[in-house]
C-alpha cells in the first residue's frame, strides 16, 4: 500500500475518490472516474495509485485519522465516546457501510489497517498518561487500549441493529459511557 502522501493534489484526487464513492460507491468508482472527477489524466492517477484499493486504503485512512483528530484532546472517555459518534455520522464510512460493507471486513477479521494502528497509538498514549496520573487503572496499556478499540468496533458498526421499540440509541451511548468509565476507573 502507498505511504499516506499528502499535499494538495494529492488530496485533491483523494476528494474527487470521495464524491465517486458517496455517488455511486466504491465497486462502481474507478480510477479512470476519480481522474475525470479531478480534472486529471488517467496516468495522474496511475502514477499515485496502481488500483483502487491503494486509493481507497489511502482515502480510509485520510478520512478515519480526521474523525479521530477531531477527538483528541479531550479525555480519553469522551474521545472514544465522539470518535463513536462521528463515525456512525461520517458520509462515506455510512455509504461504505450501506453499499460495500465487504471493504471493512479484512480490518475487522484478518489484520489491522493503518488507521487502527493510528487509533491504538493515541489510546495506548493516553492511557499511559492517565496511569502516571492515577486517572486510569492499572494494567498493560496495549492491552486496555486495543480492548477499548475492539469495544468501539461493535458499537460504530453494529449499534443500529441494537436499536429498537425497547432500547433506543441514547440508550447504548449511556451504556458505552459506563463500559469506558469502568473499563478505565482507578
Amino acid at each position: 500500500m502507498t505511504s499516506l502522501r499528502h499535499n494538495g493534489l494529492l488530496d485533491s484526487y483523494l476528494d474527487a475518490a470521495r464524491a465517486c464513492i458517496l455517488d455511486v460507491g466504491w465497486r462502481r468508482t474507478t480510477l479512470t472516474e476519480v481522474a475525470r472527477r479531478a480534472g486529471v489524466s488517467r496516468m495522474t492517477i496511475y502514477r499515485a495509485w496502481s488500483d483502487m484499493p491503494q486509493l481507497l486504503g489511502d482515502l480510509m485512512t485520510r478520512e478515519w485519522r480526521d474523525v479521530v483528530a477531531a477527538s483528541h484532546g479531550k479525555t480519553l472517555m469522551e474521545s472514544v465516546l465522539t470518535t463513536v459518534q462521528a463515525l456512525r455520522e461520517n458520509e462515506l464510512f455510512m455509504r461504505i457501510v450501506e453499499l460495500d460493507p465487504e471493504l471493512l471486513l479484512p480490518y475487522l477479521l484478518n489484520r489491522r489497517g493503518r488507521s487502527q494502528e493510528g487509533i491504538l497509538v493515541l489510546v495506548e498514549q493516553a492511557i499511559v498518561d492517565g496511569q502516571a496520573d492515577g486517572t486510569i487503572r492499572r494494567g498493560n496499556p496495549r492491552v486496555i487500549a486495543r480492548a477499548l478499540v475492539l469495544a468501539a468496533h461493535g458499537f460504530v458498526l453494529s449499534a443500529h441493529t441494537m436499536v429498537d421499540d425497547d432500547v433506543t440509541e441514547t440508550d447504548l451511548e449511556t451504556e458505552l459511557r459506563t463500559l469506558v468509565e469502568r473499563a478505565l476507573a482507578p
